[in-house]
């Protein structure tokens, strides 16, 4: 991966090129989830060989705390609202004025926030795996963050805070980074705000996710929004289903 510098913090990110028969359709930046990085969230399901395949150039990158990307403890640090701010520097360090922008589930609070404070960055929007919760208080962060500074799993009776630290621990992360991460600040997000994006925008969440709320809530907010329910997956099992990826082409296709 390739590395810059936002603000005093090393962040790495990949920059692939469209296939070179598939013409080129602009660029797409990619924002994954918590715990998550950019080789799980995007280049293993497969988003990666997909989009250039259909000629975007696809940019993404590790989150501070999170992947091949710098870590920091302090609560300080961390944020959806200064993370979006990473999202806007890695756009301005590759020269692009603007992108699609597919973010999910805490990679939907930062593209939300990249697209509420830059909307001219902002081409089109994909929430992904993170529905009408955006705009309500995050539940049981507090216990998340505790699952991750336990000293073993085995000492974690939460089922939520289990299902936390094991994919935590599935992708090698940074246990006391991401703690800090999760015990950040949460600027909310009003639906004034999100009623507010012009952009063409896709709201896309497993039918089963019990993390996200609903795809339609969110979706009828947006003044351009679209709704897609991913048939019988939860937020863990979402990322890669076909119905996603079908979706989320077909809005590529369609929006101006």
């Amino acid at each position: 991966m390739k590395t810059f510098v936002s603000d005093g913090v090393e962040l790495a990110y990949i920059d692939e090129a469209a296939s070179s028969d598939s013409g080129n359709r602009g660029a797409i930046l990619l924002i994954h989830g918590f715990a998550s990085s950019v080789d799980m969230n995007w280049i293993g399901p497969g988003w990666v060989d997909l989009l250039t395949r259909e000629g975007f150039r696809v940019i993404a990158f590790d989150n501070r705390g999170h992947g091949e990307s710098q870590k920091l403890y302090e609560l300080g640090d961390y944020g959806a609202p200064l993370m979006a701010e990473d999202a806007r520097r890695l756009l301005d360090h590759l020269g692009l004025a603007r992108a699609d922008v597919m973010g999910y589930s805490m990679g939907a609070r930062i593209a939300a926030f990249l697209a509420i404070r830059h909307p001219d960055h902002v081409r089109s929007v994909i929430f992904g795996g993170l529905g009408g919760n955006m705009i309500r208080p995050m539940a049981g962060s507090d216990m998340i963050a505790r699952a991750l500074e336990a000293d073993s799993i085995n000492d974690v009776s939460d089922p939520v805070g289990q299902t936390f630290r094991r994919f935590a621990e599935q992708t090698a992360s940074d246990l006391k980074a991401l703690a800090s991460c999760m015990r950040s600040a949460r600027e909310p997000i009003s639906q004034e705000m999100i009623g507010a994006l012009r952009c063409p925008a896709l709201v896309a969440v497993g039918s089963k996710d019990e993390i996200a709320g609903s795809a339609g809530e969110l979706a009828a907010i947006l003044p351009q929004g679209k709704a897609l329910d991913i048939t019988g997956r939860d937020h863990m099992r979402a990322v890669g289903d076909p119905i996603y990826k079908k979706g989320v082409l077909e809005f590529l296709n369609e929006r101006p």
